[in-house]
């Protein structure tokens, strides 16, 4: 996998899984956005795959750190420690060229948080790192033409933020993000499952449970699947049986945060656009637009079609990868750069 000739890098900097893409590769890695950190000495011991691996398992002196936080780099000498891991991971320490690399940013960064990002990039080792809003990129993956004037709507919803953007002309017209994503949809499902059935799960059980049998919407024929986790009374282990429908009980108030954002999205838009917007309907994507039904209770809920991108969860990273064999033409139209 690893190239000393590498010159171009996709990266999805997500607060749940990173993505790396490139060209003529495609993507390359994709691991979760974990950093382990020996506390006594100060340093990363693992990322990524071996790093999760330890959450919820270490001892005192190892702290596994998410250093993306709601979409926002929550802790920036940690972020570069990740970045750089990454491009050595795909182009070798040794290398021949430094990488021009992309990297993905949320809508609703500030442009201190967007700095830190290039510097984190450079200081990794990037001969040039351009940042792109994410909700352009997952458009893009997501074979939307962006540069027409026509309105499109693009709904990513990833492990820490939804960003919801109407794009026109290479440009965002209207856009917002919530601070809601898979990582609250997990937690939901774990609070809900304390309170009715006094059983404390970890985060990784959360996750296994909503892609198992996670649904928008309550279902007539219910699927169930066996829990365990710690009972809090007695402080044993303890199995229960959940069924979706619970699951679906218990995720409604973080759905319905997400529909908002949409509407608020749709009522700044101007109208010329909203039209384009019920005729073309919307495109969910990111690694959460996989929860089941979540398309059909957004269509129910707004009156417009919503379709789920191809390979929804890789859209960003794809967007990277498009934006890199393209980059001449992108850096004059939607990029930051440093």
């Amino acid at each position: 996998m690893k190239s000393f000739f590498l010159r171009k890098i996709g990266i999805d900097l997500g607060t749940a899984n990173t993505l790396v893409f490139v060209p003529g590769q495609g993507i390359v890695v994709n691991e979760p956005s974990v950093v382990a950190i020996s506390l006594l000495e100060n340093k990363v011991l693992a990322v990524g795959n071996e790093a999760k691996e330890m959450l919820g398992r270490t001892p005192d002196t190892i702290v596994a750190k998410q250093p993306l936080r709601d979409g926002a780099i929550a802790d920036y000498r940690v972020t570069e420690a990740m970045i750089r891991y990454f491009l050595n991971k795909v182009s070798g320490r040794v290398r021949f060229f430094r990488p021009e690399v992309v990297i993905s940013i949320p809508a609703g960064i500030t442009s201190t948080e967007r700095r830190a990002v290039i510097d984190a990039a450079m200081k990794a080792g990037a001969k040039a790192a351009y940042v792109v809003k994410e909700p352009i990129l997952a458009a893009i993956g997501a074979g939307i033409p962006i540069h027409t004037a026509q309105g499109n709507m693009i709904i990513n919803i990833g492990g820490g933020t939804s960003e919801i953007a109407i794009i026109s002309l290479g440009g965002v017209v209207a856009a917002h993000s919530a601070r809601v994503g898979g990582n609250r949809i997990d937690q939901a499902i774990s609070d809900y499952i304390k309170r009715k059935y006094s059983l404390a799960i970890g985060d990784r059980t959360a996750e296994e449970i909503k892609v198992q049998i996670g649904s928008a919407m309550a279902q007539v024929k219910e699927d169930y699947m066996e829990v365990r986790g710690r009972d809090l009374m007695g402080g044993l282990p303890k199995t229960v049986n959940l069924s979706s429908n619970e699951v679906t009980e218990a995720i409604q108030d973080e759905l319905r945060e997400i529909i908002n954002v949409i509407k608020q999205v749709l009522q700044e838009t101007p109208p010329e656009l909203a039209s384009d917007i019920m005729d073309k309907g919307m495109v969910l994507s990111g690694g959460t637009a996989q929860l089941r039904h979540l398309d059909q209770l957004i269509s129910k809920t707004i009156n417009v079609p919503c379709y789920v991108a191809d390979d929804a969860a890789f859209c960003v990273a794809k967007g990277t990868g498009i934006v890199l064999e393209n980059l001449d033409v992108y850096k004059r139209t939607i990029m930051l750069a440093k």
